[in-house]
């Protein structure tokens, strides 16, 4: 099967012979000529001076034979390498743009307009090189503090701008000339008119839905055996089961985080063992964590504040030395309630007998991100805090607008579905993959089996203090009874431990008081009063670390990615001293 590629295109009115020349110099600058990478261009082209013009060019390998069956298809892009569905896509029809992603968001898509021209890519770095002085879009950065993504429609660069997932951007041009613009949601996450209210029913229906799922991610699988990351929790458990049921040839992969953290290796361990395939165990001691941060936020093009993105990177890595497609269970969280809802669960029961309910479950759920909304003036620069017009809550209210659901627990699915899923978890997932030349399919990322979840009351989802209990009942004849009843863990990446101890000095380092003054974004004593536990009594132990990431990731992004000039280093910090040291001078002043 063919590697996965990138693509970037033009469609507007505007001299073809510019167009081309800066098409073939955005080609040039991402596959750099000196290596001998050649150029991939495009399935079509009409090129009519002073008319509509369009093109695309491919990055990668050629799929000269893809996605051809659609009438006015001219790019497009699957997660899992499937010729036959595409989930981003560009077509012209007639005097039209549109630009599409499906609904779980597994590829990216992103958008510029220069004159009458619009400009697309599967990359953001792509369109990088057409803007003249790329500039942070700071919107897109007060966002990341809130989430520790970027949401869409929104960038960190200012105008360029994504495609959400489940949406469609259509341009057209008018009899004048001109350029018309809409967006047009044409897929809800809603709730069902019909529940299944027998649990035995249920479960057989589950049963069988999880086999096809799985059965459809099997076309065009290499002769060697495929990959599942398995972090020994219940879905990727789930997903490595059912592709030995299908008789797929299976190696796994898993995080081994040493000593530091909460390890999730044991379950791992069990679960490969009770399937018997053989299981990779990945280094993700600190010292491999230092040496792939500067790559992995290259791959993820984006910034992603989470501290399981540089670990996942080092699983692909793996992963890529044996095999051309991974399997995972993401998604399965977002389907099945798998996170802590039981707090929002409260907060809505209380918001609904108040005027203001709605708005403070906006709040509450803002919170779950455990970021730094809320503490903007201790956060950023003066300059960044007057330009802020945005306000983090606009970003939740389609995914938690409560007309598409009848339930709080659906309302609560179709949000995590729409944000935490469909703009975090699933592109940066395929993104770390594409960097090392993997296709990566995500069973529970399957329309069917998606919308039938709706159909399933509450009471399957959470028994009690049991969560994703149905899921658990459908599969625990597939797992070990450890595994499939346990209570739910997040991946125990230990941030804290790490940014005390072994990454200090890279902390110091991206993180230096005077890079930050001089950056003029963020507040230059912002990482020492987080490590000195001054900055929030909320923001504490384990959040310390997550928070110390985030920053980094940033500054890691905008000198990797937008390539931004670093200035005003300053000798004068205290990283230069071991954490020790400061661990025992706040100890005496506490006392």
């Amino acid at each position: 099967m063919s590697n996965p590629y990138q693509f970037i295109g033009y469609w507007g009115i505007e001299s073809p012979d510019k167009l081309e020349a800066m098409l073939t110099k955005v080609l040039v600058a991402a596959t750099d000529l000196e290596t001998s990478t050649p150029l991939k261009y495009p399935l079509n082209k009409v090129p009519v001076k002073g008319r509509l013009n369009w093109r695309v060019g491919y990055i990668g390998s050629n799929p000269t034979n893809s996605f051809t069956n659609e009438a006015g298809l001219i790019a497009a892009l699957s997660a899992s390498g499937f010729h036959d569905s595409a989930d981003a896509w560009v077509k012209v029809e007639n005097n039209c743009l549109i630009l599409g992603r499906e609904p779980f968001g597994r590829v990216p898509l992103y958008w510029t307009k220069q004159g009458k021209v619009i400009w697309f890519a599967s990359k953001l770095q792509l369109l990088l090189p057409l803007l003249k002085t790329p500039e942070v879009n700071n919107h897109g950065l007060y966002c990341y503090s809130c989430f520790s993504y970027v949401p869409t429609p929104l960038t960190p660069v200012s105008t360029i701008f994504s495609v959400a997932a489940g949406t469609l951007e259509t341009w057209q041009i008018t009899a004048q000339s001109d350029l018309t613009h809409s967006t047009h949601r044409y897929y809800q996450w809603q709730s069902a008119s019909e529940l299944i209210h027998d649990e035995a029913e249920a479960i057989s229906q589950l049963q069988i839905l999880l086999k096809n799922a799985v059965h459809r991610q099997l076309e065009n699988l290499p002769s060697e055996p495929v990959g599942v990351f398995l972090s020994g929790g219940l879905d990727s458990s789930t997903i490595a089961a059912l592709l030995v049921q299908a008789g797929v040839k299976v190696k796994a992969y898993t995080l081994d985080f040493g000593l530091a953290g909460v390890s999730e290796l044991p379950y791992a361990e069990q679960v490969a063992d009770y399937l018997k395939i053989p299981l990779v165990k990945v280094d993700a001691t600190p010292r491999r964590i230092k040496q792939a941060i500067q790559a992995t936020a290259t791959a993820l093009d984006l910034p992603f504040g989470d501290g399981v993105t540089v670990p996942l990177y080092l699983l692909c890595q793996a992963a890529s030395q044996d095999t051309e497609v991974i399997f995972n269970g993401e998604g399965g969280d977002q389907l099945f309630a798998g996170w802590t809802n039981k707090p929002l669960i409260a907060a809505g029961v209380y918001n609904q007998e108040h005027p203001n309910g709605n708005t403070e479950f906006t709040q509450q759920y803002l919170r779950t991100f455990h970021r730094l909304w809320g503490y903007e003036e201790r956060v950023f620069q003066n300059q960044i805090n007057q330009a802020l017009s945005v306000h983090p809550e606009q970003c939740l209210a389609e995914a938690l607008d409560a007309k598409f659901t009848t339930t709080l627990l659906d309302r609560l699915r179709r949000a995590t579905l729409m944000l935490k899923g469909a703009q975090n978890i699933h592109p940066r997932a395929t993104n770390l993959a594409f960097s090392h030349g993997l296709w990566v399919r995500s069973p529970f990322c399957d329309i069917p089996l998606s919308e039938w979840t709706f159909q399933i009351p509450g009471e399957f989802y959470l028994r009690g203090a049991c969560e994703k209990y149905i899921l658990k009942r459908a599969v625990e004849s597939w797992l070990p009874p450890e595994v499939v009843w346990r209570e739910k863990r997040g991946m125990g990446v230990p941030l804290t431990a790490w940014c005390f101890n072994e990454l200090w000095s890279e902390v110091g380092y991206w993180l230096n008081s005077g890079i930050l003054a001089a950056e003029g974004r963020w507040q230059p004593q912002l990482p020492l009063k987080l490590i000195k536990g001054e900055f929030s009594a909320y923001l504490r132990g384990r959040r310390v670390g997550e928070i110390l990431w985030l920053l980094l990731m940033w500054q890691v992004w905008r000198r990797r990615v937008l390539n931004e000039a670093v200035s005003g280093y300053s000798g004068l910090h205290p990283f230069w001293l071991p954490s020790r040291f400061w661990q025992w001078y706040w100890k005496l002043q506490d006392e």
